[in-house]
């Protein structure tokens, strides 16, 4: 039977998580504003008695002042909602309701047993790795921590974890582990970089997550010589950790939401976050205590096997890495999935080049079935012709669509020179793409940062004061920019 989920961050009147919002920061839209529709990230959900769910909705048109939606149960023995934030009760099917003004939206909702097996995903998760670590990996990495055994990895050693070496950056991922721990284990679920580490406990029987206060919970069922399947999840800015007992069917779970900062240094408008991690770039495990944690196999998931768009790019495209909770869905990324009902993923990666961005496509493209691939990517260096051309041919050969954006305006005023090779590239491919640096220039020209749509922010890494990433103005006129130079995506 599952523990109760926990929810750890701010959860604000209408705190997101994936897709639109619930409500805005204001509460009073501008006067004569008339919504014509609500558009929620989901059509119908499907709960087992005492799971949470989080919808999220937004007014179209999307006005400047965000309203305060009103949500309710058509069944409060049923489901309960508040804010969006939905509870099964009690085996039955009704519908969640959300409105603004007179105009509303309903969402089903069906609640089944919690000893029913989970239900089908409607999205088709599909595997992007699978290995059975009995015998050596080319992609994994030791670092001297384990050897290979008959029966799986055998990690025995401490002061260093063993390495998947694939690069995700997908914002919808979950990889798998399949383990037993020996009595005394304490072990480490981490990324390489080290801004996520999940924690398993045999001896105090606690699993956590390394936040700040911590996020952890008390697992009685935890103990040695029994095999688990451990899964950690990253969903834009949800980073969960669920365990299940194999031999007893078990399971508990627990979630924290990455709230960002909004900006860096003395430009941060959100500073008292909550800090959990986009788990980069690579997966790693193994023990901090204890005598041994035995591996017996790892897969790695995207949690939707087909889409009609994947964003690839850097942090432009990762929102979810610095973009206050209350305004994630204000993002570009998450307006444009939004409106197209979740039928898109995200892949992006502060700090990614060209290069890099090509590294993550060839682990992920080819296990997706995507009609559009859109990159926006070029203010972190390795900005070339050929480099450009590679990213696009491949994505060719994998039977996707390039979509090749400009990159937005920024304060140090380089997206003028890459800009100009973007579109070079893209008229020799006779691509589409979307002028981004049109939306966030002062006068509509791509030269000049329209400083209301960026975050101003502080680096001490040489860039100095800069309005560099966008923030939800930007996002609004990003988003709306892409309504006008590709409606192919929303037809």
């Amino acid at each position: 039977m599952k523990q109760n989920i926990f929810l750890i961050g701010v959860l604000f009147a209408c705190m997101p998580t994936f897709a639109l919002s619930g409500c805005g920061k204001n509460t009073l839209p501008e006067e004569g504003y008339k919504p014509q529709s609500i558009q929620a990230n989901k059509t119908s959900i499907v709960l087992k008695v005492g799971e949470q769910e989080l919808l999220t909705a937004m007014p179209e048109p999307t006005p400047a002042n965000m309203p305060k939606l009103q949500w309710w149960s058509s069944n409060t023995e049923v489901v309960t909602v508040a804010n969006g934030l939905v509870e099964a009760v009690a085996v039955g099917e009704t519908s969640v309701n959300v409105a603004c003004q007179d105009v509303r939206t309903a969402i089903t909702v069906k609640v089944v047993a919690d000893d029913l097996p989970n239900p089908p995903d409607p999205s088709g998760k599909v595997v992007l790795y699978e290995s059975l670590v009995s015998s050596p990996a080319q992609e994994i990495t030791l670092n001297g921590m384990g050897t290979h055994t008959a029966d799986g990895l055998l990690i025995t050693g401490k002061g260093n974890t063993v390495q998947l070496d694939k690069f995700y950056a997908l914002a919808e991922r979950m990889v798998q582990y399949k383990v037993t721990f020996s009595a005394d284990a304490r072990a480490v679920f981490k990324s390489s970089q080290g801004d996520f580490n999940a924690y398993v406990d045999v001896p105090n029987k606690r699993i956590s997550i390394a936040t700040n206060p911590v996020t952890e919970l008390r697992v009685d069922f935890l103990q040695g010589d029994r095999e688990y399947t451990v899964e950690i999840y990253h969903v834009y800015q949800q980073a969960k950790v669920r365990i299940v007992d194999e031999q007893t069917g078990e399971e508990a779970e627990i979630a924290a939401v990455h709230d960002g900062a909004g900006g860096v240094g003395a430009g941060v408008v959100n500073p008292n976050g909550l800090s959990v991690g986009m788990q980069y770039d690579h997966y790693c495990l193994g023990l901090t205590s204890g005598a041994s944690l035995l591996v017996k196999q790892i897969t790695v998931y995207a949690l939707k096997g087909k889409v009609k768009l994947l964003i690839y790019g850097d942090s432009i495209t990762q929102p979810e890495g610095y973009f206050p909770t209350a305004d994630f869905p204000l993002s570009w990324t998450q307006r444009i999935i939004g409106r197209l009902n979740g039928n898109a993923m995200s892949s992006g990666r502060g700090g990614g080049t060209i290069a890099t961005v090509l590294e993550y496509i060839k682990n992920e493209l080819p296990f997706i079935d995507a009609h559009y691939v859109m990159v926006t990517i070029g203010t972190n260096g390795g900005n070339t012709d050929a480099n450009l051309s590679e990213l696009v041919e491949y994505i060719q050969s994998q039977g996707a669509v390039p979509i090749l954006n400009n990159i937005p305006s920024n304060e140090s005023g380089t997206q003028v020179t890459v800009n100009g090779m973007i579109e070079r590239v893209r008229s020799k491919y006779r691509l589409n793409g979307c002028r981004f640096d049109l939306a966030t220039s002062l006068n509509g020209d791509g030269q000049q940062v329209d400083q209301s749509t960026m975050y101003w922010e502080n680096y001490t890494n040489g860039w100095g004061n800069v309005y560099h990433h966008p923030n939800e103005n930007g996002g609004e006129k990003m988003f709306e920019r892409t309504l006008l130079d590709l409606p192919e995506l929303y037809e």
